[in-house]
């Protein structure tokens, strides 16, 4: 489940070149994904500054405070540790990571997300330091390399898996069917218990397991968390499932109906399954974000549902869940392959129900390969017809 210490060596080396050829001389990032991508340190992000300092000579440094020590040491940080004591403290920690750096940058960059306090708080401790944005990082983690690939990989089995245990759960369940949060409890703390039992070393992130889970009209409302509705006879409900291995996430998502299905149902079931078939077609290299996602939700609209339509097609998977790219309107990335994307239509009417499917598509040089599974088909989604 851990990259090896090889992966962040020539990540290490890439982003010397990259510092190089924009005449930087460091990058300061204090993104919770950035600081995992870089130095393989996972963390639960607080008021307590975690920085990873990358120069373009020299050893990448981790500023932690002293409660995280052990802990990076524990996930063999690819990173020379710079420790505080305890936050706000006597002296800023970002004058500990000055101090640890010894002399200052001409010029560095921070990344795009870092806050306006942490620009300021920098400046002032690296005062002979001209900052600048950069997102240098952001940028190489759109194309995921063959080892994190592989890890995605086997986040999608765990998640088909999880996806296949709901069903599993509602099947058997006959007349005494789980309300939302209970359904999503179970399928969540089986992909947790899989994930342990088949693997050493599992890289902890704060959401390992989980998703949405949501019925009848509630899942209309595409991000309604659950609650204590249960399911029932003659709805739909979607199993909205992910996981993270090694800190890579995917996400495994498919509408269900409950006894035999009505026209209706049938209707707007196979028109959101085309979509998402378009939709996945045109996740090849060379295309645009923009014009995949208009390819796709055209579909829903050819069919007369474009009132039913919520969101784009989908975003960029990777360390985080929801990540760029985006697969919508007003976002012109070209794909290329190494690209993990979600493909996720969904029309979703009011009073009745949603209706999306979401599989975790890799980009190829051959195509989209779909690395999540779970059947699709009309037949493979009613439950006790």
């Amino acid at each position: 489940m851990r990259l090896a210490p090889a992966f962040y060596a020539d990540l290490h080396t890439g982003l010397r070149a990259d510092l190089d050829a924009a005449g930087l001389d460091a990058l300061v990032l204090d993104d919770p994904l950035d600081v995992a991508y870089v130095t393989g340190f996972a963390h639960f992000p607080n008021e307590r500054p975690v920085a990873a300092y990358v120069p373009r000579e020299g050893e990448v440094l981790l500023l932690v405070p002293d409660l995280e020590r052990e802990y990076a040491a524990d996930q063999q940080a690819s990173a020379t540790l710079a420790v505080y004591p305890e936050f706000p403290g006597e002296r800023s920690p970002f004058a500990v990571l000055r101090d640890a750096v010894g002399a200052q940058p001409r010029r560095a960059a921070h990344a795009p997300s870092t806050s306006y306090a942490r620009v300021q708080a920098l400046a002032s401790e690296f005062a002979d330091t001209r900052w600048t944005v950069s997102d240098l990082v952001g940028a190489r983690r759109l194309r995921k390399t063959p080892e994190e690939i592989a890890l995605h990989v086997e986040a999608a089995r765990i998640a088909d898996a999880m996806v296949a245990e709901g069903v599993r759960l509602v099947g058997e369940a006959k007349d005494d069917l789980p309300t939302e949060a209970e359904l999503a409890a179970h399928v969540t703390r089986f992909g947790a218990q899989l994930m342990y039992a088949e693997h050493e070393d599992v890289v902890v992130v704060p959401m390992l397991t989980g998703g949405l889970v949501y019925s009848g009209p509630n899942s209309a409302q595409p991000h309604r968390l659950p609650g204590g509705d249960r399911l029932r006879r003659g709805e739909p409900f979607m199993l909205s499932l992910g996981c993270a291995v090694g800190g890579r996430f995917v996400e495994s998502e498919r509408t269900f109906l409950l006894g035999e299905p009505a026209p209706e149902q049938r209707h707007y079931y196979s028109v959101v399954r085309e979509a998402q078939h378009v939709g996945t077609e045109a996740l090849r290299p060379g295309t645009r974000c923009a014009d995949a996602n208009r390819a796709c939700l055209d579909v829903i609209r050819r069919a007369g549902f474009a009132e039913y339509l919520r969101h784009r097609q989908g975003h960029g998977i990777g360390l985080g869940f929801h990540e760029p790219p985006w697969v919508a309107d007003g976002d012109d990335t070209v794909l290329a392959p190494g690209m993990v994307l979600s493909s996720e239509p969904g029309l979703y009417v009011p009073g009745h129900a949603g209706y999306r499917i979401s599989d975790t598509v890799l980009v190829t040089d051959e195509g989209p390969r779909r690395l999540t599974g779970y059947p699709r088909d009309l037949a493979d989604i009613v439950i006790g017809a």
